[in-house]
């Protein structure tokens, strides 16, 4: 595994930053020994995440059960928060002192009926739930099929909403969400000044109807990233697989590994090639000054009325 840090001697104060991660792997899907293998590997990262004074750390999109499995493998395998496999992440969060984002597929009765989400888990430090964030977004006609869009119903409360880590605002998108402008601007208006986004960004994956995607998912880690991070004034980080993803020792996904943190100047503080790695950066709004003469701020000027 590589480790690309850009970090200071001390991690953010309290209130000042946050020191993120980011954990970029290749490994198995769709299997209750798969889910097994994920979460091992969750945990073995946050320790060295921490051990490097990381206060947060992401993992890709569906990371526990891996993406590019058949709808009924990710049924059989969809939790909710309280089920013990993410119990077992909020302890690991507990005992380590360190926030994780943990991407997962979730089984939830919502509106009189069970339904299936593309989830994120968001564990504070002290193991808590902060929020469970369901996707709103959905690529495809592949994922339209497998997932219920995040939100449709008011019983699911508020989708964009900020939680602190380290006392540092962070919000949540997840994949393809990265591409709407909106939704990166909606959170910044929340007062977010992180958005962290897990994705599956693939060179190709096989669907359920068992064709494989074609052509490669557009690289938007090295255009939209750091653009949306420059309009917003704050940190963006995408967070992907890397290699390969099998299901029953067959292949079924082939990832970019194109994980990376911007800054608020729209620049790439650290970005991973396609090898397992683990990315960190110290997260500080003070290391950046203005963009603009005269202290030119996009969202102040805002004039929402017109559109």
């Amino acid at each position: 595994m590589i480790i690309n840090s850009y970090i200071k001697t001390t991690p953010p104060a309290h209130g000042q930053g946050i020191r993120l991660a980011v954990f970029q792997d290749t490994g198995p899907a769709g299997t209750t020994d798969a889910v097994r293998h994920n979460l091992d590997r969750l945990e073995s990262a946050a320790g060295i995440a921490l051990g490097l004074g990381a206060q947060l750390i992401s993992f890709p999109e569906l990371y526990l059960s891996g993406y590019a499995v058949p709808p009924d493998r990710l049924y059989a395998l969809a939790m909710s928060p309280g089920d013990e496999t993410l119990s077992e992440v909020a302890a690991i969060a507990g005992e380590k002192g360190i926030g994780i984002v943990c991407p997962y597929p979730e089984r939830a009765e919502v509106a009189g009926e069970t339904r299936y989400y593309d989830a994120i888990a968001l564990f504070g430090p002290d193991g808590s739930l902060l929020k469970n964030y369901r996707k709103t977004h959905l690529w495809g006609p592949d994922e339209k099929k497998i997932w219920t869009p995040g939100y449709l119903y008011p019983e699911e409360g508020p989708a964009l909403t900020v939680h602190a880590i380290n006392g540092f605002p962070v919000g949540l998108l997840n994949c393809y969400e990265a591409e709407f402008p909106e939704l990166t601007r909606r959170l910044a208006l929340e007062g977010a000044k992180l958005v962290v986004i897990p994705t599956a960004a693939d060179e190709s994956t096989r669907l359920s109807t068992g064709q494989w995607t074609s052509p490669a998912y557009p690289d938007i880690a090295k255009t939209l990233i750091p653009a949306h991070a420059w309009e917003n004034g704050l940190f963006v980080c995408y967070s992907n697989r890397c290699q390969g993803e099998t299901l029953d020792s067959e292949p079924v996904g082939r990832y970019l590994g194109n994980s990376v943190i911007a800054n608020p100047h729209g620049e790439p503080m650290v970005a991973a090639k396609n090898e397992p790695t683990l990315l960190i950066a110290d997260c500080i709004p003070s290391d950046y000054g203005p963009t603009h003469p005269e202290n030119t701020d996009y969202l102040q000027d805002r004039r929402p009325e017109l559109y």
